[in-house]
């Protein structure tokens, strides 16, 4: 699901690109600084991925010049050919003109430092679980005791309801080396996605696919995690997406009048699907009260990252 969009300063969106004559803009650095111009000029919205125009500007750029993200301060410097100044200048233009999510006009997207394919098939994943396991479900071995269990190496069955383009369930088999992934979505174009995904990887072996309406295609399956980022955007979210996110599929974002349509069948069908030392990690966005008042009995454990404070929870079988 979609963290909050971060828009630019309000301002009237641009009507036509200035013209950039050739070698005015030499280095990488030239280019993220006019990109970064340009998107605030035209009033961007930031919600995938990136949180910022000069953050949009420095992704795009690498993309377009083949570079990892983390390759950008070795090259900042570097002066691109014509060709690539070109094909620079045209994404910028694209991202201006057509709002789309720069995700998905490059087909790609990073999470925890992985790529992933992207396209419009699915949402733009930005989910804040990826950082929680590693976090909170790395084991205890530092001591800390901030681990919500003692070894990842004994997770031996995970869950991903709607899994999107698949990226959390990827993601989880890293964090657990001897799990069984399956991974649940509604929507065929997604699982196409997702499957793509998960061939880059070579993780078919592992992580198993399914059709279907949450709980619905596992029969009785149990798992020791369920890791979920379902559709929790309130009836007036919707009203108010920004043109960015209406490029997305309106089914990944819909959660209900008050966002928690699909979060409440999970609370009460994920005790049925859990093994007794199990627990379930919830992303719901701003819906926090909201979740709170309707189950005031459940001891909710609000997990907090770098980004985010009180949008995701983690309930443990034994008190669902």
């Amino acid at each position: 699901m979609a963290k909050r969009a971060k828009p630019t300063a309000k301002r009237p969106a641009a009507t036509k690109m200035p013209r950039v004559a050739s070698g005015e803009l030499r280095t990488l650095l030239d280019f993220v600084r006019y990109a970064t111009s340009r998107f605030i000029e035209a009033g961007l919205v930031f919600a995938h991925g990136t949180t910022d125009p000069v953050a949009e500007a420095a992704f795009l750029v690498c993309e377009t010049l083949h570079l990892h993200p983390d390759q950008f301060e070795t090259f900042a410097t570097a002066r691109v050919t014509a060709a690539e100044a070109r094909a620079i200048l045209d994404v910028i233009a694209r991202r201006v003109t057509s709002r789309k999510p720069a995700a998905y006009l490059v087909n790609k997207i990073y999470m925890r430092g992985l790529p992933f394919h992207v396209d419009e098939r699915t949402i733009v994943p930005r989910s804040f679980i990826g950082e929680l396991l590693d976090s909170h479900f790395g084991g205890d071995d530092d001591g800390a005791g901030g681990s919500l269990i003692a070894d990842p190496a004994d997770v031996e069955s995970v869950l991903d309801l709607c899994t999107g383009s698949g990226c959390l369930a990827i993601l989880a088999s890293r964090n657990f080396p001897n799990a069984r992934i399956d991974a649940v979505d509604l929507s065929r174009d997604a699982l196409a996605v997702a499957a793509r995904n998960i061939a880059d990887y070579g993780l078919e072996d592992r992580v198993t696919l399914h059709r279907g309406d949450l709980f619905k295609p596992l029969g009785g399956g149990r798992y020791d995690l369920i890791i979920s980022n379902p559709p929790y955007v309130d009836a007036q979210g919707m009203a108010d997406l920004p043109r960015e996110c209406r490029a997305e599929p309106k089914l990944a974002f819909d959660g209900g009048v008050d966002g928690l349509d699909i979060v409440r069948r999970i609370l009460d069908e994920a005790k049925r699907h859990l093994t007794p030392q199990g627990g379930l990690l919830c992303e719901i966005g701003r819906c926090r009260p909201a979740l709170e008042a309707a189950y005031p009995q459940l001891p909710l454990l609000w997990l907090d990252t770098e980004d985010s404070r009180g949008e995701v929870f983690w309930i443990a079988a034994a008190d669902l």
